[in-house]
């Protein structure tokens, strides 16, 4: 082989290898979104449990009003609604006294040392409950009105907790970027398969915004006094239902659960950097890892593409259709634009940029930043 020859065979080989691993994770991402259940609305049903709604809220002024209206309509009749406002120093506190007789509004306790200010909140609110079954929402979360019924339908046996990752309209620049890439990171990576029909801990994702346990389930697991530390409470206390002999079972709620997660860009950059690190672990090699993997399978090929279409070489462009294709059936499913699959490059170097931010500001020790509290 020519020395001219060797590059030009390297290149090739890398384009193969990521041809091959990238048409690997298409496959699997479609067996994951096949084995993802999309609950249908429940207009009704004959079982009426009793169900605690808990919203845990602090400085929520933006959202209290429409959340209130939201919580007329629920056509579940069987029901508590008990909202804990967590020392809010903005006009929360007044909107809830204008809140209607079905909705019961507490004061929380001072944040005890050692607790995360909602895991805190969440189990005061536990301790007020009386349901068989718990709901906790956040106040940016819109529920359909059959949204308890669909919701229940959706238990098994055996199913002590069921989460998921709503519907969420995307508001900023940096949404659009950043907030589609939780669904991406879950439905491309997750065995969907293991974390629905085992309890093996690892193979667990959940969204804080709508997690629904039976309480039994809840209690005997510990409740959030077991994650009282945990910055990433959902995804731990999916494991520790897991590891108490309970199904989790991560749905794909979009149908009726809304999340307006995220208005501005500086919302969008804290609230990620808040979850991206500390959701793998915070090791520095699975972030590193996380750089490298994503930098390859994601960012090369469009590189690859630019060169391949000046050069005449299309199949340099495999690798690049590949993702695309994979980011526009993730779209797809969580109710995003469809053409947003485009911006994808994009979205993996904020990504990038997001993770090295959040490492900086752990190893620098300067904590996670939320809700105008410090963790560190």
């Amino acid at each position: 082989m020519g020395k001219s020859e060797a590059p030009y065979w390297t290149f090739n080989m890398i384009i193969s290898v990521m041809t091959v691993v990238l048409f690997t994770l298409l496959i699997w991402t479609v067996i994951n979104l096949l084995a993802l259940p999309l609950p249908a609305v429940q207009n009704s049903t004959d079982h009426q449990p009793f169900v605690s709604i808990l919203i845990p809220v602090r400085n929520e002024e933006r959202n209290i009003p429409s959340l209130l209206k939201n919580l007329e309509k629920l056509t579940y009749t069987n029901k508590e609604i008990i909202v804990l406002n967590d020392s809010s120093t903005d006009r929360t506190g007044d909107l809830l006294a204008c809140a209607s007789d079905s909705v019961r509004t507490i004061a929380g306790k001072k944040l005890p040392e050692g607790w995360v200010g909602k895991v805190h909140a969440c189990h005061q609110l536990s301790r007020n409950a009386n349901g068989d079954y718990y709901l906790f929402i956040d106040a940016d979360v819109r529920l359909h009105p059959q949204a308890v019924e669909t919701a229940l339908a959706a238990f098994q046996k055996k199913t002590g907790l069921i989460s998921g990752f709503p519907k969420i309209p995307l508001k900023s620049m940096l949404g659009h970027l950043l907030v589609p890439m939780q669904h991406f990171l879950v439905y491309v990576h997750l065995p969907v398969l293991l974390a629905n029909m085992t309890a093996w801990s690892p193979a667990s994702a959940a969204h804080g915004a709508f997690m629904m346990f039976r309480s039994d389930a809840y209690k005997q697991a510990g409740g959030h006094a077991a994650v009282r530390n945990e910055i990433v409470e959902d995804i731990a206390l999916m494991r520790q239902m897991k590891r108490s002999g309970w199904h989790a079972l991560l749905i794909n709620p979009r149908r009726f659960v809304t999340c307006f997660m995220y208005e501005t860009n500086a919302e969008v950059w804290f609230g990620f950097s808040k979850n991206i690190y500390t959701g793998i672990g915070s090791k520095l090699l699975a972030a590193g890892g996380v750089v490298l993997v994503y930098s390859f399978l994601f960012l090369l090929p469009a590189g690859a593409a630019i060169y391949g279409a000046a050069a005449g070489e299309w199949l340099y462009l495999l690798p690049l259709l590949l993702s695309l294709a994979i980011k526009f059936l993730v779209d797809a499913a969580a109710g995003y634009p469809r053409w947003l699959f485009l911006f994808l490059p994009f979205s993996v170097v904020s990504l990038i940029v997001l993770l090295i931010y959040a490492v900086y500001r752990d190893v620098t020790n300067k904590g996670v930043i939320w809700k105008g509290r410090v963790y560190e």
